[in-house]
């Protein structure tokens, strides 16, 4: 009896238990494809959801990872699969994945096309070639999408997401693959003339995002999902080129033009006054962190001052300045024997002269301890 292991995978979340390429009629197909061969046994199942076989390597997906394991282990003599591109879309990877099994003696069948094989040169190649279509499947695939998304945001429909201010939607007279309706975009003229205060208040009155919000709040103004208007919404309607006809990638079209709420010329002028703010809002940071950090200093400094005071008349010690700890502390590095070098790192100056020239005096006396070791070592 040959002991099978089947895979199910499908793309997307959506694909689950609603295409007819989902994971049910996967297993179905499969089990029925069993039952047609004499001793074959479904003995494991594994199930992939969600899964890309075209962006997803098959070194991080946790089934072929674990299929390979049990082909190691010698647990089963069949991989059976739907069709072969369950185990992967990736044209310069998946064949030599099915090719790895194959060669550790495990069978790979697929219940529309049969048993993969690699018994000569031509096997490879139309194992190759299968896997290569199915790569360029998935990116005309990819491609479609984009440019049917692309074709639709042009054409003023709602693609999802947040409902934009300003606007409402209105059936666009089309259906989708679902037979459910496609929603446009149209100006709402309350929502609308909300966002041309918004406009004139920016240009001409001064009022940042802080304040529009407060201001929209205190005259009763609701968002679009009826809340309170806060300064990050304020900043979005403010940035979005969406009200000029414009998406973010800078394409428009004449239906996304007869969308348009705001000129440009003020769009360019909201922009600007954005950009001026971002600058005054920076500087005022880095003064603050400035003054912040010359506080923190100025307090150490009198903290210090405080400390040294009280150890001084405790231990009877002459007060020193704060700088003469600088001097001092050279000094015992000097008394340690640690090299001019090294001391002259630790205080920062730029060249060892400075060192030398500035504790200088201290020197001499390690001259002299020097000359008399070298005189006991002669005698």
């Amino acid at each position: 009896m040959k002991r099978v292991y089947c895979l199910y995978r499908v793309s997307t979340k959506k694909q689950v238990d609603k295409n007819d390429n989902d994971i049910p009629m996967q297993k179905t197909a499969c089990h029925e494809f069993c039952e047609r061969q004499k001793d074959w046994t479904i003995v494991k199942e594994f199930s992939e959801k969600g899964v890309s076989g075209f962006k997803v390597s098959a070194d991080e997906r946790d089934a072929i990872q674990e299929l390979k394991e049990a082909a190691l282990k010698n647990e089963f003599d069949i991989l059976l699969v739907f069709m072969f591109d369950r185990i992967g879309r990736i044209d310069d990877e998946t064949p030599f994945v099915v090719e790895w099994f194959v060669k550790h003696n495990i069978e790979v069948w697929s219940t529309q096309e049969g048993q993969q094989r690699f018994d000569n040169h031509t096997d490879k190649l139309l194992n190759y070639i299968r896997f290569w279509q199915a790569s360029g499947e998935s990116q005309k695939t990819s491609i479609r999408i984009k440019n049917s998304l692309q074709q639709m945001e042009e054409a003023g429909l709602y693609t999802g997401g947040p409902i934009k201010f300003g606007y409402h939607l209105v059936d666009g007279g089309l259906v989708n693959k679902k037979n459910q309706p496609i929603k446009k975009y149209e100006i709402d003229f309350e929502e609308s003339e909300i966002l041309r205060t918004i406009d004139n208040l920016t240009v001409y009155s001064g009022y940042g995002s802080w304040r529009l919000a407060n201001y929209l709040n205190e005259h009763g103004f609701k968002t679009k999902e009826g809340g309170k208007f806060t300064s990050t919404k304020i900043a979005r309607i403010l940035k979005d080129p969406f009200y000029c006809g414009v998406l973010p990638d800078g394409r428009t079209s004449e239906t996304l033009q007869a969308l348009r709420i705001r000129s440009d010329e003020t769009f360019a002028q909201i922009q600007y006054i954005l950009k001026q703010r971002s600058k005054v809002d920076q500087e005022k940071r880095h003064i603050a962190m400035r003054t912040k950090s010359m506080a923190m200093l100025l307090s150490s400094k009198t903290s210090l001052h405080r400390d040294m005071r009280k150890y001084c008349e405790v231990s009877g010690v002459r007060k020193i300045k704060v700088h003469e700890l600088r001097h001092s502390h050279a000094s015992h590095l000097i008394e340690l024997n640690i090299s001019p070098l090294s001391i002259s790192e630790r205080l920062g100056h730029e060249d060892i002269k400075t060192t030398l020239n500035t504790y200088s005096h201290l020197y001499p006396n390690k001259q002299s301890e020097i000359a008399e070791i070298l005189t006991e070592f002669i005698v």
